[in-house]
């Protein structure tokens, strides 16, 4: 079973550092994105959030392609997160990428999976929410990065076999390019296919002092992650995932999670819950988090927590905080507003 993590994705530290280096202020992503500046200092954001901060970048850069392969290049090896530092002190390129997926459970939002076979090696990015996918600024940093790191790992001109993106890129020749390549739009999924010998190479950068500190911190974070969480946080996790245009079933969670229906229902009785107030619940979550959102209008926020109609989005919002969504909106986000505005 995937570990579950909840809506809460750490911004890497060098991420504004880079984007400054490109030539774009923190304050103007984050402008363009239409988020409160204070969210540059912000370590944690919401998904949302997150996805909208990349996107930013996106429309100020232009093209899609540029902007990938300027950040992926110009990102400070010093600034990474201890996450990505114990891949790029790895002993080999395999090493690297096995860390990679490993630890991006405690940096969602994506997960990395990883196959071998024959003469390739393909990482495939998935989403922990198939309904909430990143913009595709995201998808091509995720994988350049993958590439990066096994170039300066291994201080070679490493080239991948083949990458495939499901949405446009701009200007694929020079991405081919920058992978050395044929990249493929309009794929099935979004993936990076390397050189399997490839994974062989060894890391100039390895520092066995530094990864014998880290590992044993990074796989306590993982573990206390994974053992920490309750069915009750388990199943709204997936609740939330699954909102989108319609009401999840205790069926397909129970599914999610390999059990069935009637041992989910005893889990959640043993934790003093049960499936209707968890529901309830992850969409009143939910409503908080997407109102705070000024770029998502009441009828989307409707629909986003499986509401068909407005209507009855109002009448649940009422009950849960005794104010229409509208009036909630505004006097949440009235700080927020004078904030920017200045």
């Amino acid at each position: 079973m995937k570990s579950h993590t909840s809506d809460r994705i750490k911004i890497p530290p060098g991420l504004w550092a880079g984007l400054c280096q490109l030539g774009f202020g923190a304050h103007d992503v984050a402008r363009k994105a239409r988020l409160p500046i204070a969210i540059i200092t912000e370590p944690v954001v919401t998904t949302t959030q997150y996805f909208a901060i990349w996107q930013a970048y996106s429309d100020l850069m232009g093209d899609t392609a540029q902007g990938i392969i300027k950040l992926a290049t110009v990102f400070d090896t010093a600034k990474y997160p201890p996450t990505v530092l114990a891949t790029y002190h790895a002993r080999d390129y395999r090493d690297a990428l096995n860390r990679m997926a490993r630890y991006k459970q405690l940096c969602p939002p994506e997960n990395l999976h990883i196959t071998e076979e024959g003469e390739h090696c393909t990482i495939d990015l998935e989403w922990l929410s198939p309904e909430q996918s990143g913009p595709p600024m995201l998808v091509g940093i995720t994988l350049a990065c993958l590439l990066e790191i096994g170039r300066r790992g291994t201080g070679q001109p490493l080239t991948a076999q083949l990458v495939e993106f499901s949405h446009s890129m701009g200007d694929v020749q020079a991405l081919e390019a920058y992978f050395g390549c044929r990249i493929r739009i309009g794929a099935k999924c979004n993936r990076l296919t390397l050189h399997r010998r490839d994974l062989d190479r060894p890391f100039a950068s390895y520092n066995e002092e530094l990864l014998e500190i880290l590992t044993p911190v990074l796989d306590r974070s993982l573990n206390e992650q994974q053992r920490s969480r309750s069915i009750t946080e388990m199943v709204k996790w997936i609740m939330k995932r699954s909102l989108t245009g319609g009401r999840p079933d205790i069926q397909a969670v129970a599914k999610e999670l390999s059990m069935s229906d009637r041992t989910l229902q005893r889990r959640l009785t043993d934790e003093n819950t049960s499936f209707k107030f968890l529901l309830t619940q992850a969409r009143h979550e939910q409503a908080r988090e997407y109102l705070a959102d000024p770029s998502l209008d009441i009828k989307e926020v409707a629909f986003l927590i499986g509401y068909e109609d407005q209507n009855s989005f109002y009448r649940a919002f009422r009950l849960w905080e005794g104010d229409t969504p509208s009036n909630w909106r505004t006097e949440h986000l009235g700080t927020n507003s004078i904030s920017e505005a200045r």
